[in-house]
């Protein structure tokens, strides 16, 4: 359903809040004293380098791990979580995928739910076609309205075009920002400045589980002449280079096939 937008230059009231978030992994410290807020309608972009702590950021708002410190305003039941990589059922139809999933996070009024979701996410044209046939933009798409499915006011999706062509993009971005047009806080990781840059009502920098930025794009990009890439790569030299390692981490997402279901609402 759509959610209010509070009108434009309003101070909006954060729907999802975070304070002091800190997550250790036996002697180094994943995330250390994270703080983030989104407000309805409103894309917020959690930008960083690989092993910044993004996905564990991101986990940790889900519910899927639970924090050694600090606190999330929200209960999973209250957010969509879209892992990376889509843990769909191939050989089920993508109507198939939507029921079973919206069975499991025990969806009210599942049928008109699931035929919402196909018309939402253009793929009522698609719905009886095994998801194993589908390109991995239209899998991703399935992803997403599984992570919709229980109409949370949050949407968390970690890396979302990662793995798409350049149209299948643009066609997820589309999607993606109807979703906070309609009133839904947006949250996604990325290390690409470019896709912050354009989509990202907000950004946060991660540099070595801290917050190393918080504010719009052009704040950021004022710090550098008008230059985000250079302001963004200024952020993560600071840190030094021993912040620049994989984050190892997190848990981990089912790989593409008949394995166990991806999180609908977390």
């Amino acid at each position: 359903m759509p959610y209010d937008v509070p009108p434009a230059g309003s101070a909006a009231a954060p729907v999802l809040r975070a304070s002091g978030l800190v997550r250790r992994f036996r002697d180094r410290t994943a995330l250390d004293g994270v703080s983030i807020d989104a407000a309805a309608g409103e894309v917020v972009a959690i930008l960083g380098p690989n092993g910044a702590g993004k996905t564990t950021l991101l986990s940790l708002l889900a519910g899927l791990q639970r924090p050694d410190e600090g606190a999330v305003g929200l209960t999973p039941r209250e957010i969509g979580w879209i892992p990376q990589q889509p843990a769909l059922y191939r050989r089920l139809t993508v109507r198939e995928n939507l029921e079973l999933f919206a069975r499991l996070d025990d969806v009210p009024l599942p049928e008109g739910r699931v035929d919402r979701m196909l018309d939402e996410a253009d793929l009522a044209d698609r719905a009886d076609d095994r998801v194993g046939s589908l390109s991995g933009g239209g899998q991703q798409r399935v992803n997403v309205a599984i992570g919709l499915l229980a109409d949370p006011p949050v949407v968390l999706l970690d890396e979302p075009s990662s793995s798409l062509d350049p149209r299948q993009r643009e066609r997820m971005w589309r999607f993606l920002t109807g979703l906070a047009r309609d009133g839904r806080a947006v949250l996604y990781s990325t290390h690409d400045v470019g896709e912050a840059e354009r989509y990202a009502d907000r950004i946060v920098v991660l540099v070595g589980g801290r917050v190393a930025f918080a504010g719009t794009p052009a704040e950021l990009a004022a710090t550098a002449d008008g230059d985000l890439l250079r302001a963004f790569v200024d952020l993560v030299e600071q840190a030094g280079p021993d912040d620049d390692q994989p984050d190892r981490h997190h848990p981990a997402t089912p790989a593409d096939g008949d394995g166990a279901p991806s999180g609908a609402s977390a």
